[in-house]
């Protein structure tokens, strides 16, 4: 990893962001936070879209590189910094399997939650096709992780994070943890690792600079 300072553009109410900012929370990393505010439309501004073509958030900057997409940047994260890399290369590849699966079902609990939060006036019919899909993908998780501490390996990787970071506005939407065992001793597990912080607990509202903790 070269020295250059980390720099996550993101938003304080984006599951996306919180995912690549609980990875560096966790491990202690020092980086830069650049806040991009959503509700008054920056993500498609000419600045912003100059570094995401797609007007999304987040986008992580480190020297001549610039990442967007979050599981992407936790990808990048992981092999750069080996923290929460699994160790062998099976788990590896299974780390980012997860990830693309959470991309494709545990997307559907920010959904549901998207529409609670922020688009009340989304018809019943639109929410009522996408919560079954995101029940079904988190009692997947539930019963993936039955008898497991953690998706991959026996310590917490890429695929907890970001797993748990898309899930984690869950109740917003209306969706519990509580009533799925398995998922919720791995959230409690999550929650009580050093440097573990929720959402609006960690992430800013305006510009900010962390300076990092000692590593994990």
């Amino acid at each position: 990893m070269t020295a250059d300072r980390l720099i996550l553009h993101g938003s304080f109410t984006s599951s996306s962001t919180y995912k690549p900012m609980l990875f560096l929370a966790l491990s202690g990393l020092p980086f830069s936070f650049r806040t991009v505010n959503l509700k008054n439309g920056v993500q498609k501004e000419a600045a912003h879209l100059a570094i995401n073509r797609y007007g999304q958030v987040p986008v992580l900057c480190h020297g001549d590189l610039t990442l967007v997409m979050s599981n992407v940047i936790l990808d990048y994260l992981a092999r750069t910094t080996g923290h929460f890399e699994p160790r062998t290369e099976q788990h590896r590849w299974q780390a980012r399997e997860w990830l693309s699966w959470e991309n494709d079902a545990i997307t559907n609990v920010a959904r549901v939650r998207h529409f609670a939060r922020f688009r009340p006036d989304v018809s019943q019919d639109i929410v009522s096709f996408f919560r079954p899909l995101a029940e079904a993908a988190l009692d997947f998780a539930d019963k993936s992780l039955e008898g497991r501490e953690w998706l991959v390996g026996d310590a917490c990787s890429i695929s907890d994070i970001g797993c748990w970071g898309r899930m984690v506005f869950a109740a917003e939407g209306g969706l519990s943890l509580e009533t799925r065992p398995n998922l919720a001793a791995w959230r409690d597990r999550l929650t009580a690792m050093p440097g573990f912080a929720l959402p609006y607990d960690l992430i800013p509202k305006k510009d900010a600079e962390f300076a990092g903790a000692a590593p994990r």
